[in-house]
Order: structure tokens, then C-alpha cells, then sequence
């Protein structure tokens, strides 16, 4: 019993040092598996630069890659492609109505799916007229509407003119 209990103590101690050194200094390139080495290819000069909670994240995100179809790889690609294209304050609003959605209960953000859902399932010209109407709206109208919104509990956030935040982003 007490040498099973002194191998289990052992064995413990050695992991918790392991982890912490990695939990230190991060991922070593070599010990990334070859098919993360080759995707993150482009990056190896840069990656001691990176924290260990980067190295952590990259890697992670290399390997949940791997595991993707190729039609999802292509529509991530896509997003990416379109993403590298938006300016730093486009990029930067976007950032920011993705934390105000993840602030909301998760009831508000499965209606706001739902509702994306069921915009997106219109008829393009339908979806262009809704557009044009919400543009149409005066500021005030538009917080009357995003009041009506959450008093039924959609989570709406009101927005100024021409569908700009109250920073006058878009």
C-alpha cells in the first residue's frame, strides 16, 4: 500500500512540475504533432514569441482544424478572408456586439438565433425591404423598437441613426 501511495505521490508531483513548467514557458514547437506543425507552418518563427495561453489557444484551434470537413474549412476560410478585409473599426464594433451577445442570458441569445434564423430563411428581396424599412426609422422610432424588443425579451440593443451604436460605428 504505501509503495502504490509513494508511486502515486511520485507520479503526481512529476505531473504537477510538468505542468506548471509548460503552464510557464508553453509549448514547445516540437512538441506541436506534425499535422499542427504543418498547418501553423507560417507562424514557427513567431512562436516563442507568443504566451503560453496563445501557443495553448493556436495549438488547440490547430488540432480542432484537423478535425473539420473540408466545406467547413472552406467556410471558415471564407469568413477569415472577408474578416482580414474589414477596417479596424468595422473589425472592432464587431468584436464588441459579440461581447454584448454573449453578455445576454442564454434564452436571449437562442431567441436572437432564432430570429437570425428566421430572417435568413426570407426571400432575399424580403430581407432587402426589412433592411430599408429599419434604415427608414428615425432614431427615436428605433428605440421604441428596441424597447418593444426587450420588453419581449430579445436582448435588442437601441442603436443612433442610420443603424450606427451610440459610438457611431455601423
Amino acid at each position: 500500500m504505501k509503495r502504490t501511495r509513494g508511486a502515486a505521490l511520485k507520479w503526481f508531483v512529476a505531473w504537477l512540475a510538468m505542468w506548471a513548467s509548460h503552464a510557464a514557458f508553453g509549448l514547445d514547437w516540437d512538441a506541436l504533432d506534425d499535422e499542427q506543425r504543418s498547418l501553423l507552418a507560417p507562424y514557427q518563427s513567431q512562436w516563442s514569441s507568443y504566451s503560453a495561453e496563445q501557443q495553448e489557444r493556436i495549438a488547440a484551434g490547430a488540432g480542432r482544424w484537423s478535425q473539420l470537413q473540408p466545406e467547413e474549412k472552406r467556410t471558415l476560410h471564407d469568413r477569415y478572408s472577408r474578416w482580414k478585409q474589414l477596417t479596424p473599426e468595422r473589425k472592432q464594433l464587431m468584436i464588441d456586439r459579440f461581447k454584448e451577445f454573449r453578455a445576454l442570458r442564454p434564452d436571449q441569445q437562442k431567441r436572437l438565433r432564432d430570429r437570425m434564423q428566421e430572417f435568413r430563411r426570407l426571400p432575399p428581396a424580403r430581407q432587402q425591404e426589412l433592411r430599408e424599412r429599419f434604415r427608414s426609422l428615425s432614431p427615436e422610432e428605433r428605440a421604441r423598437a428596441f424597447d418593444r424588443m426587450r420588453q419581449r425579451g430579445d436582448g435588442a440593443k437601441p442603436r443612433g441613426p442610420r443603424g450606427q451604436n451610440r459610438r457611431g460605428h455601423n
